[in-house]
C-alpha cells in the first residue's frame, strides 16, 4: 500500500468509474452556461450531451478554475480520510492557472499538518491526455514507487505523452482565448480542418492546415505512426476523447486499432467534459499516446 494518494482535477476527462477504479481523487472545476454556474459532474449540472446541444444552440459558456480554498478543502479531506501524503497533478499551466491555487493550498495544508507532505506537479497535459498520464501514474504507484519516485517519473515522462487533435469549428477556441483569432480564421476557410497539438509548454498550437476532416484523421493517425514509441509496434495505451462527435472518434479508434496491433487493450474513448468542452465546443476529436517528447 502506498503512503500517498493521487489527486487531479476534473479536467482529466475520465469517467467516474475510471477514477474510482484507479483510486484517483478529483477536485472539480466550475463551468457556467447561460449565466448559471455548476461544478463539473454535479448532480444538478446538465448532462454532457445536453451541454453540447445547448452550446450548439448558442448558449454562452464560461469556466472557473478550482480555487485555493476548494483545493485546501480537498487536500484536508484526503488527509483526514486516508492519513497519508498527497501527490496532486494539476491541469497544464499552459492553459490554466490552477497549479498556482494548488501550490497555495498545499502550503496552507502542510502548515496545519506538520509531517504531512502535499506535492504539486504540473501535468503539462489536458483532457484525456491528462487522464492517461494519471492512469499511468497510478500504475507507477501500484508498482511500489515512493512519493519522490512518482514525482520524478512524472517530471521525466509527462512530455512523452502526445496530444493531437482536430476541430471542425475553431470559433470556440478563439472565443475562449485558447488560440489566436488569426489561427481560428484558418478553420473557416476552404473546408480546412486544422490539426493541433499541445506543445512542450502545455499550450494548444495549430500545427497543420489540412483540407477536409477525413484527411485530417488520416494525417493524425500517420502522425502516431511517426511519433509513437516503437512506431507501428507501439504497445502502450491509447486514449481518444471527443465533444459530441462519437462517429468521428469511433472512426479514428478503428484506424488506430487496425494499424497498431500491439496496443495495450482497445482504444479508450471518453467524452470531453464540460470545462474543457466550454473551450472546444462540439466537433473536437483528440488522440493521446506515448511517444517522442513534445517540444
Amino acid at each position: 500500500m502506498s503512503d500517498y494518494v493521487l489527486s487531479c482535477t476534473s479536467t482529466a476527462d475520465l469517467s467516474a468509474d475510471h477514477y474510482a477504479r484507479r483510486d484517483l481523487h478529483v477536485a472539480p472545476f466550475y463551468f457556467e452556461i447561460d449565466g448559471r454556474q455548476y461544478r463539473d459532474g454535479a448532480p444538478d449540472a446538465p448532462s454532457i450531451p445536453a451541454f453540447y446541444e445547448m452550446m450548439a444552440a448558442g448558449a454562452e459558456t464560461k469556466t472557473s478554475q478550482v480555487t485555493a480554498g476548494d483545493l485546501e478543502e480537498h487536500f484536508e479531506r484526503l488527509i483526514q480520510e486516508r492519513g497519508c501524503d498527497i501527490l496532486h497533478v494539476s491541469l497544464s499551466s499552459g492553459i490554466s492557472g490552477e497549479i498556482n491555487s494548488a501550490l497555495v493550498a498545499a502550503h496552507e495544508v502542510m502548515a496545519k499538518h506538520p509531517g504531512r507532505t502535499v506535492r504539486v506537479v504540473d501535468s503539462l497535459a489536458a483532457s484525456s491526455g491528462y487522464g492517461l498520464l494519471m492512469d499511468e501514474l497510478a500504475t507507477v504507484r501500484d508498482r511500489g514507487a515512493e512519493l519522490d519516485e512518482a514525482v520524478s517519473w512524472l517530471e521525466e515522462n509527462r512530455l512523452m505523452l502526445n496530444h493531437w487533435f482536430f476541430s471542425t469549428d475553431l470559433s470556440y477556441y478563439v472565443r475562449g482565448g485558447r488560440i489566436s483569432k488569426a489561427a481560428g480564421l484558418v478553420g473557416t476557410a476552404l473546408n480546412i480542418c486544422p490539426l493541433l497539438d499541445v506543445d512542450g509548454a502545455g499550450r494548444l498550437e495549430p500545427v497543420k492546415k489540412i483540407r477536409s476532416k477525413k484527411r485530417t484523421m488520416r494525417v493524425m493517425v500517420d502522425t502516431m505512426h511517426a511519433r509513437a514509441r516503437d512506431g507501428d509496434a507501439y504497445s502502450g495505451k491509447c486514449y481518444l476523447c471527443h465533444s459530441a462527435c462519437m462517429p468521428d472518434a469511433l472512426e479514428v479508434a478503428r484506424m488506430v486499432e487496425a494499424e497498431f496491433p500491439k496496443l495495450d487493450g482497445r482504444v479508450e474513448i471518453n467524452d470531453i467534459g464540460t470545462t474543457i468542452g466550454s473551450h472546444t465546443g462540439p466537433g473536437t476529436v483528440a488522440l493521446f499516446f506515448w511517444g517522442d517528447a513534445r517540444s
